[in-house]
């Protein structure tokens, strides 16, 4: 089974988190059983359940550019003053 990431898994609420454990638990179970033709369908499980959280990451990335460029611009104008 293929844990998400640190950042995901942070992201995820506490009722994907607790179903994230459950699946993962789940999964390496079936492994330890040989049974990797299912364990493949609670890794799509735990694929789908997780993109939320990857969504929720992509947006804190989108907005702390935002929040640089419009840092960036407000710097720039406070140069252009000083300059004048």
């Amino acid at each position: 089974m293929r844990h998400c990431s640190v950042q995901v898994r942070g992201l995820l609420t506490r009722d994907e988190l607790d179903r994230y454990n459950a699946l993962m638990e789940v999964g390496s179970f079936l492994e330890s059983q040989n049974r990797y033709d299912l364990a493949y369908t609670v890794q799509k499980e735990v694929d789908l359940l997780i993109l939320p959280a990857i969504e929720r990451l992509k947006e804190k990335s989108r907005e702390r550019d935002r929040q640089t460029e419009a840092y960036l611009e407000a710097k720039r104008l406070l140069e252009e003053d000083d300059e004048d």
